[in-house]
């Protein structure tokens, strides 16, 4: 019960700052994103693929994708060899798709309180985007957010699901 209080209580923190209008919504198009350049004029913002926005659409988040997720040591934000094979991979790709724009999400295991976990999820997701910055992609294509603890993708008390939530996930830069 106190954990879904405390999921909602994040989650009105997110519509609030929404709703006042703190940060323009970043939209892409087709055009805009990826792919041979015929965009269809189709929008939808990089928060709709997002794991909350998933989540909203009754979804579950997704491991993977075009750019693969980087996992984390319990309780550090370091980047391990790795990962930073995985980075090199995925700022290649980003290289290439000079247009794309993705946003990166700091996640962490259920253990620490909702602070602790959130800013540990908003250093993760620090660490790789400066880590992208110094292999040649820009800074401005690339946003981050934490979630924390609060949108994991397995809910077992167990080391293996614990290793699968301490990760940094990129949002889809395209469907």
């Amino acid at each position: 019960m106190a954990r879904s209080l405390r999921f909602v209580a994040v989650l009105l923190m997110v519509a609030a700052v929404t709703v006042t209008g703190c940060a323009k919504k970043k939209r892409i198009t087709d055009e805009s994103a990826i792919g041979d350049g015929t965009g269809t004029g189709a929008e939808e913002s990089l928060s709709d693929r997002s794991s909350l926005g998933r989540y909203k659409h009754g979804l579950g988040p997704e491991e993977d994708g075009i750019l693969k997720d980087v996992h984390f040591a319990y309780d550090s934000y370091e980047l391990g060899a790795s990962a930073r094979d995985v980075l090199a991979a995925n700022a290649e790709w980003l290289k290439e798709n000079r247009r794309a724009r993705t946003e990166i999400e700091g996640h962490c295991d259920e253990r620490g309180t909702v602070e602790y976990n959130l800013a540990l999820g908003a250093k993760r997701a620090k660490a790789v985007k400066d880590y992208l910055v110094s292999l040649g992609v820009a800074s401005e294509r690339l946003t981050t957010i934490s979630y924390g603890e609060e949108l994991p993708l397995c809910r077992d008390a167990s080391e293996q699901c614990y290793a699968r939530n301490r990760r940094v996930h990129f949002v889809p830069p395209s469907e």
